[in-house]
């Protein structure tokens, strides 16, 4: 992915990773709470096997759509 569209990704992972914000589910391994940024990141890298620095440009309609579900479907 260029280096714009990286930017892109990242803002848009951040805006989803506000709207997750208390609402992922607890886990003994997070005392503190989970980070629903690091969650979404982690997400897209099983997803693609790889980084959402190094997803293909063309496939990032399908980033954003992978992104909305996981915002409503958090668990």
């Amino acid at each position: 992915m260029n280096e714009a569209n990286a930017k892109e990704v990242w803002a848009y992972i951040r805006s989803c990773g506000d709207k997750l914000v208390g609402k992922l589910p607890e886990s003994p391994r997070h005392p503190k709470g989970r980070n629903p940024y690091a969650h979404l990141a982690l997400c897209l890298k099983n997803k693609y096997g790889q980084s959402y620095k190094d997803i293909p440009d063309e496939d990032i309609d399908e980033v954003y759509a992978y992104l909305d579900y996981l915002v409503t479907n958090p668990y």
